[in-house]
């Protein structure tokens, strides 16, 4: 039952890590469109800044994850 769990979280760390990868790849394509948008147009910067710190996030705590559960290995 350990094992399971343990292969398991390390699944959910390279989900995690692949999400966070694939954020970094969709910020240019969403951007234009949402730059579009007239309310949004003031806020530009912050958008960026929100959509990177997420990827960001996500990419390191998968990463962590995954490097935890090597080292119980």
């Amino acid at each position: 039952m350990q094992n399971n769990k343990t292969s398991l979280q390390l699944i959910w760390g390279l989900m995690l890590t692949l999400a966070g990868i694939g954020v970094f790849f969709r910020i240019p394509q969403v951007m234009p469109r949402i730059e579009s948008i007239p309310q949004f147009s003031s806020i530009i910067p912050f958008i960026y800044f929100c959509f990177y710190l997420i990827g960001i996030l996500l990419v390191v705590g998968g990463v962590k994850k995954i490097i935890g559960n090597l080292k119980k290995r």
